[in-house]
């Protein structure tokens, strides 16, 4: 085999295109890694693992908030220092991914920094990738490019400095920052605009959200957004809900930002968080039969792209969710697949995730609205955390919910929704529920451990109407 011949060529190595490169390495395939950032993508460097460190801080000074009520006094100072200092040293070595880069090569995979493209195909009919001036040859290529942030086209947005110590963050900019704002203007009510913005107000910064839906934390449940949105006034979080953005400029405080309405915000910063954009654009699609202004690769249950023999992808340019687990899912799905073993493919209905705001928001399936649309015959049990033994021993912080949605002619749930303490982690008996359709018949006859939080799905099968 020559230098510039691979059995897989990965373009793309955030958590699902390292896996996929590595595994399949590792089974002693010629594989080729390729990537122009750092290796193990968005989530470890900019994404859920450092924001989850922000997360962790500001949990732990609301809850030393809550000691005057519960158990004594405390005088609680926000320090955004330690926090930063866990990000740098600890979870990106001071955004360096050499840690990583090893343990791709470790496994026996050929690394390359550059941008990858597809350019067609070899007269033998293999995939060719071309990177910088050398053009690989791989009997199969995975497209693993991920996404980046989006920032909407928004009148005088482009116009403001886009840096650490810029007027605008995104994602990316906000995790770097050695400290918190004294304000911020956040554009965005999804899960990494309030996590942020929840997590940045408990250290100090005043903090106004802006969303242009209906409610916060779209598209979850309606009332998962509205316990939301409560907490965060509770908090002295400004919510604007169901209002665009018209235009954003230099003044105030920082920035200025103006509503559709004609209402104004203003912060030193202003963290942009209104969704995020498919690396796409320049993977050469065209060039092997695709649209190449296409926002997603349709796969199939092989993670094979639709009409391209041998092109794979996965994470999230296949539209099936922009969450490391799926990815990560995907590519022991692609793994197996490549090798010839047994493939862990089970489907998306029982999709779950979790925003890792105060309280957690847990959901897996669909919501009562999807499952209505789809024509299903529904029933759906709800009860309050509050309510809920373990929930009313929790005192304040307790806000959330438990939702069931069943359907009714299968006697099974096809989706479950968790507001909670904790949230994320009650999530997982609603997930097996769904992914294995465990009938609500047989999850009524469990034993419920008593007093918990996870015996509010129990009292929420009690109320299903």
């Amino acid at each position: 085999m020559a230098a510039t011949d691979f059995d897989l060529i990965v373009i793309g190595l955030g958590p699902g295109g390292e896996d996929v490169a590595g595994t399949v390495a590792e089974s002693g395939r010629a594989v080729l890694a390729i990537d122009e950032r750092l290796v193990g993508g968005e989530c470890p460097y900019y994404g859920c693992i450092p924001s989850k460190m922000i997360v962790r801080g500001s949990d732990a000074l609301a809850e030393a908030r809550r000691v005057d009520v519960l158990a004594g006094h405390a005088d609680v100072q926000p320090d955004f220092t330690p926090v930063h200092t866990r990000i740098r040293d600890e979870a990106t070595t001071d955004w360096n991914d050499q840690i990583a880069v090893d343990r791709l090569t470790g496994h026996g995979a050929t690394f390359v920094r550059g941008a990858g493209r597809l350019v067609g195909r070899a007269d033998d009919g293999r995939l060719q990738v071309q990177v910088g001036d050398e053009t690989y040859v791989g009997a199969a290529v995975c497209v693993a490019t991920g996404t980046s942030p989006a920032l909407p086209p928004i009148d005088g947005l482009a116009d403001l400095p886009h840096a650490v110590d810029g007027l605008v963050w995104t994602n990316r900019e906000i995790l770097r920052s050695a400290t918190a704002p004294a304000s911020m203007v956040v554009i965005g009510g999804g899960a990494i605009g309030c996590e942020l913005a929840q997590g940045m107000s408990r250290f100090g910064t005043t903090v106004t959200v802006i969303e242009a839906a209906q409610h916060l934390l779209m598209p979850e449940e309606p009332e998962a957004g509205a316990v939301v949105a409560e907490v965060f006034e509770r908090e002295g979080i400004t919510v604007y809900q169901g209002v665009g953005v018209q235009s954003v400029a230099r003044g105030g405080d920082g920035v200025v930002v103006t509503l559709a309405d004609g209402s104004t915000a203003t912060g030193e910063k202003l963290l942009v968080a209104a969704g995020r954009r498919p690396n796409l654009s320049e993977v050469g699609l065209d060039t092997v039969g695709l649209d190449p202004s296409a926002r997603k690769l349709d796969v199939d249950e092989h993670m094979s792209v639709a009409g391209v023999d041998g092109l794979y992808a996965v994470g999230d340019i296949t539209g099936r969710g922009a969450f490391t687990h799926v990815s990560v899912w995907q590519a022991k799905v692609l793994s197996a697949h490549l090798r010839g073993e047994p493939e862990p493919y089970g489907g998306y209905d029982a999709l779950a995730w979790a925003t890792f705001t105060d309280p957690e928001v847990g959901r897996v399936g669909m919501t009562e609205q999807q499952a209505r649309d789809k024509g299903l015959r529904v029933r759906v049990g709800t009860t309050q955390i509050a309510s809920n033994t373990r929930g009313w021993i929790w005192g304040p912080g307790n806000d959330g919910f438990v939702k069931l949605v069943e359907d009714a002619d299968r006697g099974v749930l096809v989706g479950g929704t968790v507001v909670s303490p904790h949230g994320g982690e009650l999530l997982g008996m609603l997930t097996l529920a769904v992914h294995a359709a465990v009938p609500t018949a047989t999850m009524r006859t469990m034993h419920y451990a008593y007093p918990t939080l996870h015996r509010a799905v129990s009292e929420a099968l009690q109320a299903m109407s």
